[in-house]
């Protein structure tokens, strides 16, 4: 079991429920080192005193604020936890508000949030069901790491999910930010309509599991490709901006090759139960996916294969 990043307590009324967070998401990135160019040598940073050359300890690290005037007030860690509310053990709920109401703009990470020991169980089971029957979130404070964060906590199927977000200060107005924004409706209506039906074409379900961080996938190829010294595959450049006079003319294109791809992937999802033996694994993967089969990817090839069929039956 993972260990939890904080842990505290759910505060709303006279109501205290004891809680455990942790980590619902993580990115999967290369990781690198670096090193001087042209040299096998490590770049490495260190905590150095600029006065002294010499490295400190994480320990010995304290913060200082700027007052002005070339003076700092130093504080370390336990001061700054002083002065938090509850002493960074308390998520203070300040209010319930429809989910619908919030603008995911504010939304930044997601956690899950677990009941603080098996005696708080029953309360936390509470809490989540009242909010899963009332269609409402909470809207909370909670300080962690040093940081005071808005939070939203939502009532998911057996748990309660915590979302940090951003203050409405640390949210910039575009306005400020994009210059010549163009009016509404200056395109033609037959533009817009085309732009309708491509949009319609290209309609579906949303299916996690249908995507995939390409781009460290070819990261990786890359270096296996430099590791044995195979030739590196560039990838195909943007394409041009589309000029105005030839919007038309690229909708309708697209509308066409959207609404084929459509078809032949229909067709190919109907595929007689009997023609799966001759697929390989890869294009019975293949069209698994597009019939949205849970679990595809940890299945052996017999369970797959009827997994497929029972989905071309009720796609049917």
């Amino acid at each position: 079991m993972a260990r939890p990043i904080w842990t505290g307590a759910i505060t709303f009324g006279l109501v205290s429920v004891p809680v455990a967070m942790y980590s619902a998401t993580h990115e999967h990135e290369v990781s690198f080192h670096q090193f001087e160019k042209g040299t096998a040598d490590r770049i490495r940073y260190r905590r150095v005193n600029e006065r002294t050359g010499k490295e400190v300890d994480f320990d010995d690290i304290v913060k200082g604020a700027d007052v002005g005037g070339g003076d700092y007030v130093m504080l370390d860690q336990d001061e700054l936890d002083s002065v938090a509310p509850g002493r960074s053990r308390s998520l203070d709920i300040h209010r319930f508000v429809e989910l619908a109401e919030i603008d995911p703009l504010y939304y930044q990470k997601t956690y899950w949030l677990g009941p603080g020991s098996e005696e708080t169980a029953k309360v936390y089971g509470l809490l989540r069901d009242a909010m899963a029957d009332t269609g409402r979130a909470a809207i909370g404070t909670l300080v962690m790491r040093g940081k005071e964060y808005l939070t939203t906590i939502r009532a998911e199927d057996n748990l309660l999910v915590l979302h940090t977000m951003y203050f409405a200060d640390e949210v910039r107005d575009p306005q400020e930010q994009i210059d010549d924004l163009p009016r509404r409706n200056t395109a033609k209506p037959a533009e817009r309509h085309m732009a309708q039906q491509l949009i319609d074409s290209m309609a579906g379900p949303w299916k996690p599991a249908d995507f995939r961080d390409t781009y460290t996938d070819r990261v990786n190829k890359l270096i296996k490709a430099k590791h044995k010294g195979k030739e590196i595959k560039t990838a195909a450049p943007a394409p041009d901006p589309t000029a105005a006079s030839d919007l038309f003319d690229v909708l309708r294109r697209s509308v066409e090759a959207a609404s084929k791809r459509r078809s032949t992937k229909a067709s190919s999802t109907k595929a007689k139960p009997a023609d799966l033996k001759s697929l390989s694994k890869t294009e019975l993967n293949k069209l698994a996916r597009d019939l949205g089969v849970p679990g595809r990817s940890k299945l052996a090839r017999p369970d797959l294969e009827k997994a497929v069929r029972k989905a071309q039956r009720q796609a049917a």
